[in-house]
């Protein structure tokens, strides 16, 4: 059985209508990193935190999933391949698609945390920094998104995954941002084949065995279908 990590970022999802990020002072949704995705933005403007993230959870309920999305779902499906489906974006189009036991590194707009005692909880639409937590009462609700400054979730449950992978893909992500930007190195040390997949050759670095340059919707299902065929 061929073992496939797979890492996507925002390019993955950008075909589907929602917006990427990229650092050095760009802009998200027409806001600064500093501004709505750090600890520190949180705790000066709770509210115009909140009022960025009820809107990125507004376009991404709006949002379907792509060709990208449901040729990685039906790649998760096969019983030939055991596929560790790892993903930066928080909006669920994995999910949508039929992907099941997708590792979402930096949360879900899907989720709420209290940052009082931990607990998570399915969001709502709309939440408010005054929304009291179900568990605890504590007024100190938050999306469950990790920030700037803040460390992933399930970072030894993906080492375990590229200690035993076979093939390493990351899809629509620069690349720039660490810990995930090291899995390529990581891979590429043990000998694991790895596939770059971009619309920009450049952003696709040079440890890559193999790059796919173009839209995801295209370039992923063409992959997938050399791997099952």
């Amino acid at each position: 059985m061929q073992r496939i990590v797979v890492l996507t970022g925002a390019g993955v999802s950008a075909e589907s209508g929602l917006s990427t990020f990229r650092g050095g002072g760009g802009l998200w949704d027409d806001h600064r990193v500093e501004d709505v995705a750090t600890p520190e933005a949180f705790a000066r403007d709770p509210a115009l935190v909140h009022r960025f993230y009820n809107e990125r959870r507004r376009k991404a309920g709006a949002a379907r999933p792509n060709a990208a999305h449901h040729a990685l779902a039906e790649l998760a499906a096969r019983d030939d391949i055991h596929l560790t489906l790892v993903t930066q974006n928080v909006d669920g189009l994995h999910e949508a698609a039929g992907a099941r036991d997708v590792i979402h590194m930096h949360g879900a707009l899907a989720d709420a945390l209290c940052a009082a005692c931990g607990h998570r909880w399915p969001a709502p639409k709309v939440m408010a920094a005054e929304d009291p937590c179900p568990d605890c009462a504590m007024r100190a609700t938050r999306p469950d998104i990790v920030w700037f400054g803040e460390i992933p979730y399930h970072m030894e449950r993906i080492a375990e995954a590229l200690e035993r992978a076979d093939i390493f893909a990351s899809i629509g992500t620069s690349g720039r941002v660490y810990p995930a930007a090291g899995f390529v190195d990581h891979a590429a040390a043990r000998g694991v084949t790895c596939h770059g997949f971009n619309l920009d050759a450049d952003e696709i670095g040079p440890v890559f065995d193999h790059h796919h340059v173009g839209p995801a919707t295209q370039t992923v299902p063409a992959w997938v279908a050399t791997l099952t065929s």
